[in-house]
């Protein structure tokens, strides 16, 4: 049996959808001087430093970028971040990954950044999946996709050209 890729998004799509998010975090973010882009490990983290890039060119606002460690495997484990708390403590904070599936991972980020006061919290995904599991949901997102329990979407955001579809 071999599996068929169908593609969701292409690479032109999911740059426009990207440059789109920025503008919705920037909207949301006018007055902020700063905003703390906490991408989830791997492909939401490749998704925040994309993001800050279009934020960059399009506003003042200085993002920073922060790498959460979850064990997607394995959410309850100890999550980490490349950033101390006191760095994100009272500032505007947007949750980055790729795909909200469950939303277990997305959960188990909220619920990390839960124990410091911050300015506003949000979450940004590129595919939003609507399997939700958790009442999680992405204030900012690509595509809402709805898919059966039994396929996989993928997504490409290294090399030269990036890629969202369904396995």
């Amino acid at each position: 049996m071999s599996i068929t890729k169908n593609t969701i998004l292409n690479h032109q799509e999911i740059q426009h959808k990207i440059r789109r998010i920025a503008y919705q975090i920037y909207e949301s973010n006018v007055y902020e001087e700063e905003i703390i882009l906490a991408g989830i490990q791997d492909n939401g983290f490749l998704l925040a430093k994309k993001l800050k890039q279009n934020l960059e060119k399009i506003s003042d606002i200085k993002p920073v970028l922060c790498k959460v460690h979850i064990v997607k495997k394995n959410p309850l484990s100890e999550i980490t971040t490349s950033l101390n708390k006191e760095d994100y403590t009272n500032k505007s904070l947007v949750l980055i990954d790729d795909v909200l599936n469950s939303g277990s991972t997305l959960i188990y980020g909220v619920k990390h950044f839960l124990d410091v006061p911050l300015k506003q919290f949000k979450t940004a995904v590129l595919v939003n999946r609507n399997h939700k599991k958790y009442p999680v949901k992405a204030d900012f997102k690509g595509i809402s996709l709805s898919t059966s329990l039994n396929e996989h979407v993928e997504v490409t955001l290294t090399g030269k050209t990036y890629e969202a579809y369904l396995k």
